[in-house]
This record gives C-alpha cells, structure tokens and sequence, in this order.
C-alpha cells in the first residue's frame, strides 16, 4: 500500500494519504449496503452474504467472473443480479431472479434498497465468515476491473 501511495509510516503510525482517502471513499460509496440472505430457490448456501455495488451493471458479463472470484476465497457458490426495470435479474439475458420467491426478493429490495443498474452479488458457504469474505472479495474484484 505504500508503494502504491495510499498510505504512509511515521513513528505515530501508519496514515491514509489523500488517495487512500479518495479510495477508501469510492469504495464507502460504491459497497453501499449488505446483508446476510436466507436459502432459497436460488440461493443455496447454509450461509449466504449479499453486497450492494451501486452502479456497476455494465462491469458485469455473465456473472461467472465473480462467482469464481468468491470460490477462490472459499465460497460455495456465488449469484450476481442486477437490479432493472425494478426487477432482480440475470446478467445477460435479464431473466427475472425469484419468479416464484416473492419473499426473498421482497427482504433483498427491503435490505438492500437497490436503484436502477446497481448490482447484488450473494456469496454462500457452510460457514458465515467465508460467506462474508468471498462475497466482499468478490465486489472488490469488480470494483478493480471497473
């Protein structure tokens, strides 16, 4: 982090610099929300975590991309959706997410309180930490290549 400028050693400690502030805040303002999320049809985990990324619908492909992003840090299995039309999709084809599971798209409006383009990437493990972890690892990737 120092070699990238973002932050910088005195003997007080270790400090952001004004980039790592500027990072720090995109970052603050793009993950705007999560969650944890209950299996369901879709979403199989014992565990399963859900990030917000605010604006980020044209960085996403298929959605393979984080889904083998949050299996690199343990995670089971991992669903990315974005929020169109006021509806939870699908990358690519925009099939609608929870068709017949009115209940969990409810919680993941009512949670997560997504607008148009945002994106919702849910990450599930047997463990609840792993759940977490893999799903932030998993936006942060996206937030990189964006």
């Amino acid at each position: 982090m120092k070699k990238a400028g973002i932050v910088k050693s005195t003997k007080s400690g270790t400090f952001l610099t004004e980039k790592g502030k500027k990072l720090s805040n995109q970052i603050k303002n793009t993950i705007a929300k999560e969650c944890k999320v209950k299996k369901s049809s879709i979403i199989q985990g014992k565990y399963n975590h859900a990030i917000l990324l605010k604006k980020y619908a044209e960085m996403i492909k298929t959605g393979i991309e984080q889904r083998d992003y949050a299996i690199l840090y343990g995670s089971s299995g991992c669903t990315t959706m974005i929020y169109k039309n006021e509806k939870l999709v699908f990358p690519g084809n925009e099939r609608e997410c929870f068709p017949r599971d009115a209940k969990t798209k409810k919680y993941i409006i009512e949670n997560l309180c997504p607008h148009e383009e945002d994106v919702i990437i849910i990450s599930s493990s047997d463990d609840p930490f792993v759940a977490e972890i893999s799903a932030k690892n998993a936006a942060l990737w996206t937030i990189a290549i964006g």
